[in-house]
């Protein structure tokens, strides 16, 4: 990957922020409001800084180690930081969803494997990409998953710290700015269509082994003539 170091999840992804330091980063996202310019807070936007909705989107969690350790980073993230939003009376909703063909992932605009968006945007915006044994001994192609890059170095799965910093951005930043709709894109990139063309291929495959196998001549299936 142009000559940087990609790190695996095991060992180095980063350090468990402390307590005091998840409170830090809050003050930093967080402008204290006057009497009067809490009276011209509107309803509608308290409420909707008050929901977090996590989606999590992946290929594969049986076999493929990338979106493994990305489910594992992403709950043990919203654990160090589900005293704090409790307690500021942030709920958090998360929802994890398999894509298992290219009309799901041309629908959900799904993109590349691991995903994970926080309130409808993608935690990481750049799409790197890097070739994943695990995938591709599911499907029988060579299919690339998903890179992140976190504080200078390129990961894996993205880092408890990446995660957390998402979750309070989007908490304690994201009310201030404008929100913006963004219309996910609804082209399946060729790297999806491969995995998928090539997964249901091997599919096909196993089944007229299996076919042929109880209908050889040494099976005595009655129902093979």
């Amino acid at each position: 990957m142009n000559g940087n170091m990609i790190y695996s999840n095991q060992g180095a992804c980063s350090k468990r922020p402390k307590e005091d330091e998840i409170f830090q980063e809050i003050q930093k996202h967080t402008t204290p409001l006057s009497v009067e310019d809490s009276d011209t807070v509107s309803s509608d936007i308290f409420e909707q800084s008050r929901s977090l909705d996590i989606e999590f989107m992946y290929l594969d969690l049986s076999v493929c180690t990338w979106c493994q350790s990305t489910e594992s980073n992403l709950e043990e993230a919203i654990a160090e930081v589900a005293l704090v939003l409790k307690a500021t009376g942030v709920n958090v909703n998360v929802k994890k969803i398999h894509i298992q063909s290219e009309e799901q992932a041309r629908e959900l605009g799904f993109i590349s494997s691991p995903t994970i968006r926080i309130n409808g945007q993608d935690i990481q915006l750049d799409v790197k990409e890097s070739l994943c044994d695990s995938c591709g001994d599911l499907c029988g192609d060579n299919v690339d998953c998903r890179i992140w890059t976190y504080q200078g170095k390129e990961y894996t799965a993205p880092p408890k710290g990446m995660i957390i910093d998402a979750i309070l951005r989007e908490v304690y930043g994201g009310s201030k700015k404008s929100v913006e709709t963004s219309t996910p894109s609804r082209e399946v990139p060729e790297n999806l269509r491969r995995f998928f063309a090539a997964k249901s291929k091997k599919e096909e495959n196993e089944i007229v082994k299996v076919v042929d196998s109880c209908c050889s001549p040494s099976s005595n299936d009655p129902g093979c003539t």
